[in-house]
């Protein structure tokens, strides 16, 4: 009887190697822990805070209608973030899989995307801010769709466009939709503390739906061949352009008159000015630059690192990549509790992001030592577990401070530059990811997790600086 249930068992999991198996379950049951457990831990919005309480008596409404009305607003975002998300990721986890079958110069293509993405960076935001977050968002998905079809094309030249284009979209895609929600949570009239639980609902959608689209992707190249995932990005973008319709539209400079009276010169200018003159919005930016770089450097290390080691039965990538994915929504289910237990029990409320974010970028720097020395110090197949847990938690670390650095941008990023200042982050942000890719080609593989282990040390310092100094509002229209 019981090997006849080991057989049916057998039937019925993938064809992976055991360790592979028991990983996939272990993150799944943390998954379901962590989320039962954050469900009775972080606070709800049933009690008023002096904030909502202002805001109650001025707009002459009730607490439920007014949670009533951010919830319609947050799960109109939430739904477009979602669906454009599973569409990135579609792309993400297929596009090099579709190159090597086209048989083209990959790495050229990934370089000019992140060039591009540099080149375009400090001016674009100026054109969010100008134009229309709304606006930008919508070209951000007609982009999105001629790029897809671009792929369809194995000619080289066809390519390079799409990947130039490539790198408008990412900054429209980091900037513009965010900017779009931050001002619009605002102008709509909702408690500053409200935006956390938006912000945290991004990092947890966004590890669900990369969880999804590896086996979406899949089904599809299945049916239709590489390109498969591709198409159905396409028709992904274009429901999330269809929902992005019913949004309102908002822009930069809108507290000082008509945006129409502000040049886009104007924009791009007192967008860099602000960056040059102002030492705490500098720092996010390089703080920024430093983790995301370095989350990017090791996005290109994690599969060839482990396949290096060779574990027994060797590496689903598809079963490790679902595991890091609900890493990362693990981290984003934390944000809240990890937040109000800084600042209650450690320092004010008001510095609990910052507090927050050093701690995540500890852990973080501290989770790329370890293979760091393993590679350099110790047996590959000694080290394979320890550096599999390490890639494990510096995902978590990647879905716990992604709502972090929303809720600092948005504390000290007025709105009325949002769009054109988070693009010029992105400057510093393509040149550490170029350099990062650099590395990975000529140095050894612990020498570039000891860098990326630096850059999050060095977020962490400039984080802290930004914790033990004054708070200062800034002027949120």
């Amino acid at each position: 009887m019981d090997g006849k249930a080991s057989e049916l068992l057998a039937g019925i999991l993938p064809d992976w190697p055991q360790w592979a198996i028991s990983l996939l379950l272990a993150m799944s049951a943390a998954l379901a822990a962590t989320l039962a457990v954050n469900h009775f831990y972080t606070a709800s919005n049933d009690k008023e805070s002096a904030e909502e309480q202002k805001i109650l008596s001025k707009s002459n409404k009730t607490h439920e209608s007014l949670l009533a009305e951010f919830n319609t607003f947050r799960w109109s975002y939430l739904s477009v973030y979602l669906v454009i998300m599973l569409a990135d990721w579609m792309q993400g986890t297929h596009m090099y899989t579709l190159y090597l079958s086209y048989n083209v110069n990959i790495s050229a293509l990934f370089l000019t995307g992140f060039l591009s993405g540099a080149l375009f960076a400090p001016f674009l935001g100026s054109l969010v801010d100008k134009f229309g977050r709304k606006r930008s968002c919508i070209i951000y998905c007609v982009l999105e769709i001629i790029i897809n079809w671009l792929e369809h094309y194995s000619h080289f030249g066809t390519l390079l466009l799409g990947r130039v284009l490539g790198g408008i979209s990412t900054n429209l895609l980091f900037s513009a939709f965010e900017s779009w929600m931050t001002t619009e949570h605002r102008r709509k009239g909702f408690p500053e503390e409200w935006l956390a639980r938006t912000y945290s609902d991004c990092s947890i959608a966004n590890g669900s739906t990369a969880v999804l689209a590896g086996v979406v992707a899949q089904v599809l190249e299945d049916l239709f061949g590489h390109i498969g995932p591709f198409q159905g990005a396409i028709a992904l973008t274009f429901l999330a352009m269809i929902l992005v319709l019913r949004w309102d539209e908002n822009y930069g400079e809108e507290s000082e008159g008509s945006h129409a009276e502000s040049s886009l010169y104007r924009q791009f200018i007192d967008g860099w000015k602000l960056v040059a003159n102002d030492s705490k919005i500098f720092r996010i930016g390089l703080i920024q630059a430093l983790s995301e770089g370095g989350t990017y450097t090791f996005v290109f290390m994690w599969v060839p690192t482990l396949l290096g080691m060779d574990p027994p039965g060797g590496v689903p990538t598809g079963a490790v990549f679902s595991s890091l994915m609900m890493a990362i929504t693990i981290g984003g289910v934390c944000f809240q509790p990890v937040e109000q237990f800084f600042g209650t029990r450690i320092t004010s409320k008001a510095k609990a992001p910052e507090i927050s974010a050093v701690f995540a970028y500890i852990m973080a720097s501290m989770s790329m030592a370890v293979p760091a020395l393993c590679l350099c110090c110790a047996p590959a197949g000694v080290c394979f577990e320890k550096v599999l847990a390490s890639f494990l938690l510096i995902e978590f670390c990647v879905g716990l401070s992604s709502p972090i650095a929303g809720m600092l941008r948005s504390k000290y990023v007025p709105d009325a530059y949002q769009g054109a200042i988070m693009n010029i982050f992105r400057l510093p942000l393509n040149a550490v990811v170029v350099s990062g890719t650099y590395a990975t080609d000529v140095y050894e593989p612990f020498q570039v997790f000891g860098v990326v282990s630096g850059l999050f040390f060095a977020a962490a310092v400039i984080q802290m600086s930004l914790a033990i100094g004054k708070t200062k509002e800034v002027k949120k229209d």
